[in-house]
């Protein structure tokens, strides 16, 4: 996480193992390669300050014993995620602790059953939700949707596509997002998310960029 303003002050959290106790500047963390966290303080401003989390879900070989190849889930790393982060949730009250998340997650946001990994992929969508953690998108129409509906996705999606392969050569054909945004329960109506997906305005990655912006009240 950078510091890109003067705007802001940043406080960042050293992460250590996923002990029992952690001190005020600690994360405890059950994988260092998926997550990084950091308080932002707007100048003048203390009460208004928030938790960021970057997060990437990164893919996990599925055990040898399966019998799987290569069998990749990225689930796992995504309930990694959420078990580090529920220590700055309170479960009582969520909305006393102000925490945006954001990051590539590769899964496939989906409110109904379209593929055979649907019922896994959902099960961290409910578990964020279950935490106190709502689900932001970016989702139509605050951003391109594609031509060709992503695939595992119902037709009225409003996914956004955020990333493309190797074989679809360009944003242009892009139609997955993995790439989405979570704010905590009452912070999220300060937030809003939109995806940087337009062929134009894409930007040089194989992954466009989300533009978060928080209101201050």
């Amino acid at each position: 996480m950078v510091q890109l303003s003067d705007r802001v002050e940043l406080e960042w959290f050293r992460q250590v193992p996923p002990w029992g106790e952690v001190g005020e500047h600690e994360l405890g963390s059950t994988d260092i390669s998926v997550m990084a966290a950091a308080r932002v303080v707007p100048r003048g401003r203390d009460q208004d300050a928030f938790i960021a989390i970057s997060m990437y879900a990164r893919w996990t070989r599925a055990h040898p014993t399966t019998g799987k190849q290569p069998g990749f889930h990225a689930d796992l790393s995504a309930h990694r995620i959420l078990t580090d982060m529920q220590t700055f949730i309170d479960y009582a009250n969520p909305s006393r602790y102000r925490i945006l998340a954001a990051g590539d997650l590769n899964l496939v946001y989906a409110t109904t059953g379209c593929g055979p990994w649907f019922r896994r992929e959902r099960f961290v969508w409910d578990c964020f939700k279950v935490v106190g953690m709502e689900f932001l998108g970016a989702q139509a129409p605050n951003g391109r949707q594609p031509a060709a509906r992503q695939p595992g996705t119902s037709t009225d999606t409003r996914n956004v596509p955020t990333c493309y392969t190797a074989h679809q050569k360009g944003a242009a054909n892009a139609v997955r997002q993995l790439d989405c945004a979570f704010a905590s329960r009452g912070f999220h109506e300060q937030v809003t998310v939109r995806g940087l997906n337009g062929i134009k305005e894409w930007g040089p990655s194989d992954h466009c960029r989300l533009l978060i912006n928080v209101r201050m009240d």
